[in-house]
C-alpha cells in the first residue's frame, strides 16, 4: 500500500508490503523488513531492516509523533488525493498515470465516458495489493491505454481524459 509522509516539512513516499506474516518497507529501490511490535502503553519496538529500536508513539488523526533516541518527530500522512489535487495538467487533457509498475484488474470506464473529478477509472494491482485510480478531473474518456491483465511500468499513461468535453 502506497503511503506518503511530511517529515520534518519534507515529504516521503513510501510502499509497504505483506511477505506471509511480515511487512516490508519499499523506498525507492530500497525494500527492508518492519516491524512495529507493542511494548507498553505507547511502547514500541520498532524494527526496520537491522535496526531496532524502542520508540513511543502517539497518533491524533493523520499526525503521528514519534520519540525516537531523545528527539521527537512528527509525522503526517498525507492523504493521496490531496496530494494530486494541485498536480498539473495540460490544458485540453488530463492523463491518469500509474503511481507504480503493476497490471490492470478491472476498467470501470470506456472510451467516451463521461466521469467526475474523483470517480474511479480502473483498479490496478502491484504487490499483491489493489489500487483504484481515479480521475483526476472531470472530463470525457478520450483513451483507455490498458486492458485487463496488462502489465505496464510507474508513470505509464492508464486514462486519457478530454477535459474541453467535460459535463457542465
Amino acid at each position: 500500500m502506497g503511503h506518503a509522509f511530511q517529515l520534518q516539512g519534507q515529504a516521503h513516499e513510501l510502499w509497504l508490503s505483506r511477505a506471509g506474516t511480515c511487512y516490508r518497507l519499499h523506498v525507492g529501490d530500497l525494500c527492508l523488513p518492519v516491524a512495529l511490535d507493542p511494548r507498553g502503553l505507547s511502547s514500541h519496538r520498532l524494527a526496520v531492516g537491522d535496526f531496532a529500536e524502542t520508540v513511543f508513539v502517539a497518533v491524533h488523526g493523520d499526525e503521528v509523533h514519534v520519540h525516537l533516541d531523545g528527539e521527537t518527530y512528527l509525522l503526517r500522512h498525507t492523504h493521496s488525493l490531496e496530494r494530486f489535487a494541485d498536480q498539473a495538467v495540460e490544458e485540453e487533457q488530463a492523463i491518469a498515470r500509474a503511481p507504480m509498475p503493476g497490471a490492470a484488474v478491472a476498467l470501470a470506464v470506456e472510451r467516451d465516458a463521461v466521469v467526475r473529478r474523483g470517480q474511479a477509472l480502473l483498479v490496478i494491482e502491484s504487490m499483491k495489493m489493489e489500487m483504484t485510480i481515479a480521475a483526476p478531473c472531470d472530463g470525457v474518456v478520450q483513451a483507455v491505454h490498458v486492458s485487463v491483465g496488462q502489465t505496464f511500468d510507474r508513470d505509464a499513461p492508464l486514462v486519457t481524459l478530454d477535459r474541453t468535453r467535460a459535463a457542465a
